[in-house]
């Protein structure tokens, strides 16, 4: 059984990884074990995009959720690798989408085994993922996790139906949001709440705080693109715009800069033609615009939104640590 870390050790993030270190280990452990396939070629590509240093944010978020609800068993653990395959998939996906040939600095599958192995292994692990969660027969975790790929399908297909629209509205913009990254993370705080025996009130409250996290992570993301450190972040610079991906950012600074600057940033886009003189350009006028202020600003909003979400549990552990996390999601540098 896991031991609850006392309240005062609790003050950063890194004291949030390490005091739940054992669970996490366990879900390394059980996205290894149900990674064995018949065919290598998934567990090579699965295995070099696991191993590539992503966070499992979402693994954690599900272990804390369950905690906050008083769930202290490990057997729900494997639910955890399991949000964990649903997002890689996407991740695998979406590199063959955005063309991508680079992932956390290194190589991503596509580059290395082609979009073809990318997009079956993809498909794999969410074929895998749907199969290990039916057998927990329990219509709740079935419904949230199946709502959740459904959503991000859907936000796959609005993105792109969004590429290189440079009147994209805000409020477009952050469904595609909703859709693509905050479906899943909401997920995951719900079936841990589900698991943690929950009430169907908390179920939801705690869905809305994966929701107003989601958000967050993605708009802090969005920020990053434009001003995060090249070495941590382990790409250039403005990727997004380089793919005609209209972000928080961008449309900021499309509604705040001079015509003359709009038609000129609405030309490149349109024409596919921004090269690392164009960003550096751009990124200077959001600056100048507050643009990436602007950006932070947004994701703090949502970030407030889910610390006042749980003010209705009571004190301890889990919850300080989801506090502590939701702050990490707008004070993170890559």
């Amino acid at each position: 059984m896991h031991q609850e870390p006392a309240l005062r050790d609790l003050e950063s993030m890194e004291d949030v990884w390490e005091a739940f270190r054992p669970d996490l280990i366990e879900v390394e452990s059980q996205i290894t074990k149900h990674l064995e396939s018949h065919a290598p070629l998934i567990n090579t590509v699965a295995g070099h995009i696991f191993a590539s240093g992503g966070k499992r944010i979402r693994p954690l978020l599900l272990i804390l959720c369950a905690r906050l609800c008083g769930f202290l068993q490990k057997d729900f653990l494997l639910l955890g690798s399991l949000v964990e395959f649903i997002h890689t998939a996407t991740l695998l996906h979406d590199d063959v989408l955005d063309e991508a040939d680079l992932r956390r600095g290194q190589p991503t599958a596509r580059k290395i085994w082609g979009n073809q192995a990318s997009i079956l292994v993809g498909d794999y692990l969410y074929s895998q993922a749907m199969a290990l969660i039916a057998t927990f027969h329990n219509h709740g975790i079935n419904e949230a996790l199946a709502d959740a790929c459904r959503k991000m399908a859907e936000g796959e297909v609005l993105q792109l139906c969004a590429n290189s629209q440079p009147h994209l509205s805000e409020a477009a913009y952050l469904k595609i949001v909703e859709y693509k990254t905050a479906a899943l993370v909401a997920a995951s705080c719900k079936v841990g709440a589900i698991v943690g025996g929950a009430s169907i009130e908390e179920q939801a409250v705690l869905y809305r705080f994966g929701y107003h996290l989601g958000m967050a992570f993605q708009l802090a993301d969005d920020r990053l693109d434009y001003a995060a450190d090249r070495a941590k972040l382990g790409k250039a610079l403005g990727q997004d715009i380089r793919q005609g991906m209209i972000t928080i950012p961008l449309l900021h600074l499309l509604q705040t800069c001079s015509p003359q600057e709009n038609q000129w940033i609405t030309e490149k886009i349109l024409a596919h033609t921004i090269g690392d003189e164009d960003v550096t350009k751009i990124i200077q006028m959001m600056q100048k615009q507050g643009s990436l202020a602007y950006s932070t600003s947004r994701a703090r909003e949502y970030v407030e939104a889910a610390v006042l979400d749980l003010e209705s549990f009571p004190a301890c552990s889990a919850k300080r640590s989801l506090s502590i996390t939701a702050c990490y999601m707008v004070n993170r540098d890559q």
